[in-house]
C-alpha cells in the first residue's frame, strides 16, 4: 500500500489535538538540514562509516526482529483518521465558498 501524503498546517493539528503541538515546535517549525559538521570540529579523526542506506536496513531488521516492536496503536491511528477527516471536510467546504 502506497502512503498517502496529506499536508495539514500545525496551527490546525495544535487546534484539534493539542497535546501535540508541542512536537511540531522548535526544529520541527522550519526545514532544516542535520548534519555531522559539529562531531568532526570536535573529535577531527570521526568518520561515519555506516552509510544512511545501510542504517535504515539495520533499523528495520531490529524493529521486524521482535514483534513487540511492531505494534499498531489503533486509537492513534483513529484520532489521526479523525484530524485528517476534520481537515478535508473544512478544505472542502472553503473550495465551495470559492467557487463561483
Amino acid at each position: 500500500m502506497e502512503a498517502q501524503l496529506v499536508h495539514i498546517p500545525s496551527d490546525f493539528i495544535g487546534a484539534c489535538l493539542p497535546d501535540k503541538l508541542g512536537g511540531l515546535k522548535g526544529d520541527k517549525a522550519v526545514s532544516v538540514v542535520f548534519d555531522n559538521s559539529k562531531i568532526k570540529r570536535f573529535v577531527p579523526g570521526y568518520c561515519a562509516t555506516v552509510p544512511f542506506a545501510e542504517g535504515i536496513r539495520r533499523t528495520l531488521a531490529w524493529f521486524d526482529a521482535d514483534r513487540a516492536r511492531r505494534q499498531i496503536d489503533d486509537g492513534a491511528n483513529a484520532r489521526w483518521d479523525q484530524l485528517i477527516a476534520a481537515y478535508e471536510d473544512g478544505f472542502t467546504a472553503a473550495v465551495r465558498r470559492f467557487k463561483p
